[in-house]
């Protein structure tokens, strides 16, 4: 709004508060209704009224008409003021409160009247509808002035038309009605626009209430400012109303859920499906800073209650900042492999030193061919099993690290896995994680053991990771796959209770599972079966067994 118009609606006095252009508004309208209402009803109250005192005077002329004496005077008396018809006529209007009762003959003339110098006189509106046998109602004008009349044939007793009954009721009489029920109108007017103008006060008090008093052109702005901001925001917000349904997502919200603009109106179960999210979304897990996976992304949710019942939740992506606290976990632990390789290293350069001091030339030889050996066999082995280059080269770094950490990390023999994987990468994640725990579980035990099995069945991938650790307790193995939940100490950069929630979502995406049972001789034993995991033979042909070496021996270097 410009200034110039802001100061004209000031000076004009209108109100910029809801609550008072509302007020005012319903006010109006109630004033309006009202006055339409009662012009409405005095419209026809006019005609009504007319039309009733023509019917009453068209009443007491067919009573009049009916008296037979009035007829047998009209043809043996002749029309006088002190005559038997004047007297007769005389006596029904007092008994009626009739304006005027005329008695006349064919021709017309008066035999009676109210003013007695009339009869024997001619009347001054036409009689021939009535004399000609017609029945005549309307508003007219005579000697006595305007009035609703009645007229009637007057018969003999052999039913001739002799002369014809006209009476007439005073038209003031009929506009006094009209007057005397304007007050009355008036006043029920006047009630019902009270009663509107209470429940108008009543009506505006509470939008006054929840719109906190604001102007229209304040709610407008809030409105835009709320869209620009939600859809501006680099967090996913929901907000809910008191029966759980979803009422507003923004688009980074649509984004981290998967969902789309079909999705409010709907409750969160039938939304979002079963699981961690909705359970966190919907308050029945409580806390702040909440881990959840949904997909691929790892999500961190919040919670808060509105006044109304409603909530509002906001969502953050952490898959990245998980991803990168998992490779600093990682180049940690490589660093400290490198620390005790470099240990290592040196006694054996030390060695190799004293043996050539010592001029044992054919012994350093021999030592310089078994430290080279055991790894290049341990690479050749696991190359030779796992032909993909990826999970091959991933299980050479692991038992590097595995042996620094003191830990025998093994390949079992009859693992067999064809380079044909549909997902590599998410195989990768799998097999990474279940050896990290394994790891950590085994790590400083006596005689820390970590076996690894793979092998294809047709099209379908089959995992088996066990260790000697303590193992799972069976009361806690449907909860190990929950997010959050751990064991372990949480690093410096998050969370844990990722790793195990992952790897189900991402064999619950292929149609596969997880379970977890107890290993023979003691410890943990994960199983992963993922149904459709390999490409049909002819589809993606394997790589050469060198090219699998190479790429394992790169990678374990």
């Amino acid at each position: 709004m410009s200034p110039t118009a802001s100061a004209r609606r000031r000076r004009l006095g209108l109100p910029r508060r809801v609550f008072s252009q509302v007020l005012l508004m319903q006010l109006a309208i109630a004033a309006g209704v009202a006055v339409l209402a009662t012009g409405l009803f005095l419209a026809p109250l006019s005609h009504q009224l007319d039309d009733q005192a023509m019917h009453r005077a068209l009443a007491i002329a067919q009573t009049t008409a009916q008296n037979p004496e009035i007829a047998k005077d009209l043809q043996d008396t002749p029309p006088t003021v002190d005559g038997p018809v004047q007297k007769e006529a005389e006596r029904i209007r007092k008994a009626t409160d009739a304006e005027y009762i005329v008695v006349m003959d064919w021709r017309g003339v008066r035999w009676s009247h109210t003013d007695p110098q009339q009869v024997g006189q001619v009347v001054s509106t036409d009689p021939t509808p009535a004399l000609a046998g017609r029945e005549v109602m309307q508003i007219d004008s005579g000697t006595l002035g305007r009035s609703a009349r009645g007229k009637v044939p007057l018969r003999d007793a052999h039913g001739e038309i002799i002369g014809a009954v006209s009476v007439g009721i005073a038209y003031d009489s009929v506009r006094a009605r009209l007057i005397s029920a304007i007050p009355g109108l008036l006043a029920y007017a006047g009630g019902a626009l009270a009663v509107g103008a209470l429940a108008a006060w009543l009506i505006s008090r509470r939008v006054q209430r929840q719109t906190r008093d604001l102007a229209f052109s304040d709610i407008a702005a809030l409105l835009a400012e709320r869209e620009a901001m939600l859809h501006g925001i680099r967090e996913g917000v929901v907000a809910l109303d008191r029966t759980g349904r979803i009422r507003l997502l923004n688009d980074e919200a649509r984004r981290l859920l998967g969902i789309g603009d079909e999705a409010v109106g709907r409750s969160l179960d039938e939304a979002l499906g079963e699981g961690r999210t909705t359970d966190v979304l919907a308050g029945r897990v409580t806390g702040t800073d909440l881990l959840t996976v949904r997909g691929q992304r790892v999500l961190v949710a919040n919670r808060m209650p509105t006044d109304d019942g409603g909530a509002v939740a906001t969502l953050r992506d952490r898959t990245e900042l998980e991803q990168l606290g998992r490779e600093l976990d990682s180049t940690r632990g490589l660093i400290d492999a490198l620390r005790a390789q470099d240990h290592e290293h040196a006694n054996r350069m030390h060695t190799l030193l004293g043996l050539l001091e010592l001029e044992m030339y054919d012994d350093a030889v021999e030592f310089v061919g078994e430290v080279v050996g055991d790894h290049r066999a341990t690479a050749e082995q696991v190359a030779e099993k796992i032909q993909d280059p990826l999970l091959a080269a991933l299980l050479v770094g692991k038992a590097t690290v595995a042996a620094e950490r003191g830990v025998a990390l093994w390949v079992a023999d009859r693992t067999r896995l064809p380079d044909r994987l549909v997902d590599p990468r998410g195989l990768v994640t799998v097999v990474g994680n279940l050896v990290d725990n394994a790891l950590d579980a085994v790590a400083g035990t006596p005689h820390a053991r970590v076996e690894v099995e793979l092998r294809a069945e047709g099209r379908t991938a089959l995992l088996r990771v066990r260790d000697t650790g303590p193992g799972i307790p069976a009361e806690q193995r449907e909860l190990i796959f929950t997010e959050g939940w751990s064991t372990k100490k949480p690093p410096a950069h998050g969370k844990r209770g990722i790793g195990l929630s992952l790897v189900c979502r991402l064999a619950e995406r292929q149609g596969g599972s997880v379970t977890v049972g107890e290993a023979q001789g003691g410890g943990a034993e994960f199983t992963v079966v993922l149904p459709e995991a390999l490409a049909e033979p002819d589809l993606d042909p394997a790589p050469t067994a060198a090219a699998v070496k190479t790429a394992a021996e790169e990678e374990a270097r």
